[in-house]
């Protein structure tokens, strides 16, 4: 006997018969409705990675189809549909390489990127920052990138310096200002104007220990350490001589950083010191700093740091980092690192590029490896000339199906059991390891 329909089963359930959470909403956001129709462009995920060929064309087609809508709600009128869309267009800009696409409609891109920075909320600045920075990966060093750096530059500036705009949304727009100018700017005034701003805002942090008011620093923390980032990133394509200006400016001022509270604003100072160093002994083969006894015990301190008030997971990662920034102040040393996309290998040999790989990694997320092997500026800062082309059956024959990446899986899942199960055996004869 067939079962009776539950009522309001229609209206309880989605697509495909899975159950979904029915939330009222006001009329100011009904017009988010319209995007449900193309949610799946917003997941990279969304993809599958073994399924049956499609028509590449038609699914391009289909694609910028559902960008323009994404570009349309840019404008909407609620909040909540403007931040979803900038969202949408970020994760389909950090997994794709579109660039005759918003070649077409960058105008339109930056005018909405602008009008959202300008009068949106927190949330919906940090996703038009995050956008704008997206947008001029794509477009790479060129003089449309130019356009769109001179219409977003001062606004970005004006965010970074209010001090009544959120500090989530001035840290966005510091890096974004960082990133924007990296890529695009020729001119070195705008490159110097650039820095001059960023450091009038993490400068502030030097004078954390000699605050009277007693206030706490950690509600500024999180600006100040974006904006020292994007600045030292600047650095790293500044001429020799401002490099030395900026070098005995900063050189004896940045330790006091390394006594913060926050992890984060440690760490930040450590690599910036070590950048900082190795920079300057490129310019000087000689060059000394006199206060490198001092130097080297704090970082010395910080990589075998075993306070208990500090959780494991923190004291790890920061021993780890200053291992290494010790190394580079006292041996020069530095331990490469190897990043694999595809059939290449990238190999990250010096503070420089690994400054520059770290910030564009947490810009593009999953996406980096995709944009090294396609993204024609990353190639050339990264020197890695330009993309290489194989044919569908060089693809095939690298390609892992699903079933075989599981049978690895297993075998190394077992392997590994047995290992581990011989020192964790409690019957295991304990005098045999001493």
């Amino acid at each position: 006997m067939p079962k009776p329909k539950k009522r309001g089963s229609n209206h309880q359930r989605g697509a495909g018969g899975q159950p979904r959470n029915v939330q009222p909403f006001s009329d100011e956001d009904a017009s988010i409705e319209t995007m449900s129709h193309c949610s799946g462009f917003s997941d990279p995920a969304s993809f599958t990675e073994d399924g049956p060929e499609v028509d590449e064309e038609a699914t391009q087609e289909d694609l910028e189809y559902k960008l323009k809508g994404f570009i349309d709600l840019t404008l909407d009128k609620s909040a909540k549909t403007r931040q979803a869309a900038l969202e949408s267009l970020k994760s389909t800009f950090s997994s794709k390489i579109l660039y005759e696409f918003i070649m077409e409609r960058r105008m339109t891109l930056t005018d909405s990127i602008e009008r959202c920075i300008k009068k949106g909320k927190s949330d919906e600045q940090c996703a038009a920052a995050g956008l704008a920075c997206l947008l001029c990966v794509q477009m790479g060093s060129g003089i449309e990138s130019e356009e769109i750096f001179k219409t977003l530059g001062p606004v970005l500036k004006k965010i970074v310096c209010d001090g009544t705009a959120s500090i989530q949304a001035r840290q966005a727009c510091a890096t974004c200002l960082g990133i924007c100018c990296f890529i695009v700017t020729d001119d070195i005034t705008e490159l110097y104007s650039t820095m001059e701003c960023l450091e009038n805002i993490f400068t502030k942090a030097y004078q954390r220990d000699r605050d009277t008011n007693g206030v706490s620093s950690t509600h500024n923390t999180v600006l100040h350490i974006s904006a020292l980032l994007a600045w030292t990133l600047l650095l790293t394509i500044c001429p020799m001589n401002e490099v030395k200006k900026k070098i005995e400016m900063h050189l004896h001022k940045l330790p006091s950083l390394l006594s913060c509270d926050d992890l984060n604003m440690r760490i930040a100072a450590g690599e910036t010191l070590a950048l900082l160093f190795e920079l300057a002994r490129e310019t000087d083969a000689d060059f000394f700093y006199e206060d490198m006894e001092l130097l080297t015990e704090k970082l010395r301190a910080l990589a075998t740091d075993g306070n208990k008030h500090r959780a494991k997971v923190d004291k790890r990662k920061q021993r780890s980092v200053f291992r290494d920034v010790l190394r580079a102040v006292e041996e020069r040393d530095f331990p490469t690192e190897m990043v694999k996309f595809g059939p290449e290998r990238m190999y990250i040999d010096c503070w420089v590029k690994k400054q520059t790989y770290d910030t564009f990694k947490e810009i593009l997320g999953s996406g980096m490896q995709y944009h090294l092997q396609s993204n024609d500026f990353l190639r050339n800062v990264f020197e890695l000339g330009p993309p290489v082309m194989l044919d569908a059956a060089t693809l095939k024959t690298m390609k892992i199906s699903r079933f075989e990446r599981h049978l690895c899986n297993s075998a190394a899942f077992k392997a590994r059991t047995k290992a581990r199960s011989k020192c964790r055996d409690k019957r295991a004869d304990v005098g045999e390891f001493f």
